[in-house]
Parts: structure tokens; C-alpha cells; sequence
């Protein structure tokens, strides 16, 4: 079945007068309004020292969910792996959060994008694709066997290690990586994880890099490759009038936060080794403009009416086959009624359309 689930950023920037504290009791109000309304799942990211996103740790967030209810999934939506310096912690944190959940963990991995996290934790940007790789196979071997082994690299040595508590069973269905780029793409695949993009590329794009990932998974797995998660900012609301304004005002707010905390246009990108991708990128929002990416942006993701939203997720399932969903509702100055009023519209109106549609677990050959 259809997985459907709330994507939380902890987001400051767009509001006035918010304190820390009010971002977190309405992060918190939403999580259990999407338990009780029978969403499958709640993601929250990990980010720092910004009014981007204020979530360091995602473990320590999603436990407090996990105390407060009994059955939605929570999924680290991701733990960037770099920034987290030793493997070892991930891979206790996840196992422990498993534990105190029931065994209800997504465990989602990034490799992160932004120059001033990297920064600020005093890491190197272009090391990041090899502490990723480096990092990934060790915890995911740990996760699945209980035990990290001895590890000599380049970034992490330790002796053999046990996790304790051990994990309860395995994580290999549920564990899932950002993929944005396409050595990001590719990584997944090798590293036999699902997918999850975030939507703000042209639908033909999505598919080719959907394409791509299923055709290495199969290559060094031999098995069916999982669908992937799609990432959209929501405004869901039976007022067609309200839904547009809505969009409109806040998803165009979220790009320009998105565009200051990442430096999309940056000219960076292009001289750190493993992000070359995105400078090609910021040179094409150079040309485009940012009026421009912001009607392509609002454009490409899911708000609207009940049946808008569903003609959209049609029109992509047509495109890139059957993918799981995950909406971010809480962003960029939204007041909490119109987050609140998107979740139980989509609740109420959408999601049964959604669960009545034929779902796949795997991407057809």
C-alpha cells in the first residue's frame, strides 16, 4: 500500500516574533494530528544554527514523538552522515530509537548540501562524499548484524563494536537515502537503500534519475528496487481561491529560505569535489532567474483543491510509476490553522482516493 506520510523541517524563517519553542510545540501539535488522522509516517530533518531549519538531532525529536504515540512510522528524514563523525553514534541511536519505538524507525541518510553547516562543524565540504561512503556501509552493516566491525579508513578507525541494545530486526526494508544528484542516485542503489527525492525538478528529469537507480539496484542487488519517496511542500484546502494564495505566498517564501541557506546560485559548488552537479545547476538558475525558478518551483509541487492535488499526483504516477508520498505542511511564516486545515483536508478528501489506487512496493522491470 501506498505509504503517505508528514515531512517536518522545524522551520523559524518567514514568522515574526516566533520563539524556538512555539516552532517545536507546533511541530509537535502537527506530528500527533497526522497520528490520529492515519497519516503512515512523520519525517523530520537534521540541520543546524540557521531559521532554515532548527532540528540537531532528529533521534532526540522523533523519540519524544515515539513517547507520545503508538502507531505512526517516524522516519529520519535524514540523519546527515558527515556531520555525524562517528558511525558508531549513528548506528547506537537508530537501534535505541527502534527499541523505544516498537520498532516503528525509518532510518533515512543525507549526505547534506550546505556550505555553512559544513562550516560551522569545522568539516571539509569536498570530503563529504567519501565520509558518506566510508560511513553508510559501516552503520548499515552494524544495524543488520548488530555489531560494526573493525574498521581501518581514511576518516574512522575503531575495533569490532556491538550494539547495545541490539536492533530488534532488520532494517534493510526500511532505510531510505536523500538523492538529489546523480552520484547521489547511483550510492543509493549500491548501498540498496530506497530513494527519496525531493520534487523540484522537471517530472522527465525525476523519471530518468528513477530510471537510473532501478537500473543499478537490479545490477548489484538482483532484486526489484523499492519505489522512491517524493518530497512536496502541501497546501491542501477544498477553497480553490485560499489554496492558490496560500501557495503562492508561502511555497515562493520557503524557495527564497531554501535558495539564502543552500547558496543555490553559489559559485562554490563548482570547486568542491563531489558537488560539481550543482554548480552546473547554479549556473542555470544564474540564467533562468529567480522569477522564473520560482513559478517552476511553486508549479512543480502538490497544493490545491482535494481533486487539483489529486490530478497532480496522476499526472506524475503517469510519468514515474507509483512512489510513496510525503508532505511538508509547516513552512516559511504558515500560520498553524492553514497547516492544520491542509492536514485534515488531505486526511479526509485525499487520501482515500490515494489508497484506493494500485500501489506497488517495488519499480516494475
Amino acid at each position: 500500500m501506498i505509504q503517505i506520510g508528514l515531512t517536518q523541517i522545524a522551520q523559524s524563517f518567514g514568522y515574526d516574533n516566533i520563539s524556538d519553542a512555539q516552532v517545536y510545540e507546533e511541530e509537535v501539535a502537527s506530528a500527533l494530528l497526522a497520528d490520529q488522522l492515519g497519516y503512515d509516517l512523520v519525517s523530520m530533518v537534521e540541520h543546524h544554527f540557521e531559521d532554515y531549519a532548527l532540528c540537531p538531532d532528529n533521534f532526540v525529536y522523533l523519540a519524544h514523538i515515539a513517547a507520545l504515540t503508538r502507531r505512526i512510522k517516524l522516519m529520519t528524514g535524514a540523519v546527515i552522515v558527515p556531520w555525524n563523525t562517528q558511525p558508531l553514534r549513528v548506528a547506537e541511536k537508530a537501534a535505541l530509537l527502534d527499541h523505544l519505538s516498537g520498532g516503528r524507525l525509518i532510518f533515512g541518510l543525507g549526505r547534506g548540501l550546505s556550505r555553512r553547516e559544513y562550516g560551522q562543524f569545522g568539516i571539509a565540504m569536498d570530503e563529504a562524499r567519501e565520509r558518506f561512503d566510508e560511513a553508510t556501509p559501516l552503520i548499515l552493516e552494524a544495524l543488520e548484524r548488530g555489531v560494526m566491525p573493525a574498521h581501518q579508513g581514511r576518516f574512522f578507525s575503531q575495533p569490532e563494536a556491538a550494539l547495545r541494545p541490539r536492533p530488534k530486526r532488520s532494517f534493510k526494508d526500511r532505510s531510505a537515502q536523500v538523492a538529489m544528484s546523480g552520484d547521489s542516485v547511483i550510492e543509493a542503489a549500491r548501498h540498496g537503500l530506497k530513494m527519496m527525492q525531493f520534487a523540484y525538478k522537471p517530472v522527465e528529469v525525476h523519471a530518468q534519475e528513477v530510471a537510473t537507480y532501478a537500473e543499478h539496484y537490479r545490477q548489484w542487488h538482483q532484486a526489484a528496487p523499492p519505489v522512491p519517496f517524493f518530497v512536496d511542500f502541501c497546501v491542501c484546502d477544498s477553497n480553490a481561491d485560499r489554496a492558490a494564495e496560500n501557495a503562492d505566498r508561502y511555497v515562493r517564501r520557503y524557495l527564497l529560505s531554501l535558495m539564502h541557506h543552500y547558496e543555490m546560485m553559489g559559485d562554490h559548488f563548482a570547486d568542491v569535489k563531489g558537488y560539481e552537479e550543482y554548480g552546473e545547476g547554479a549556473r542555470a538558475l544564474k540564467d533562468a532567474g529567480m522569477e522564473a525558478i520560482a513559478d517552476d518551483y511553486l508549479a512543480g509541487q502538490t497544493w490545491g483543491t482535494p481533486q487539483q492535488i489529486l490530478d497532480k499526483i496522476h499526472a506524475r504516477r503517469d510519468v514515474l510509476g507509483p512512489y510513496d508520498i510525503l508532505l511538508c505542511m509547516r513552512f516559511a511564516g504558515m500560520p498553524y490553522e492553514v497547516l492544520e486545515r491542509s492536514l485534515r483536508t488531505f486526511a479526509a478528501e485525499v487520501m482515500p482516493e490515494l489508497r484506493a489506487l494500485e500501489s506497488a512496493e517495488t519499480i516494475a522491470a
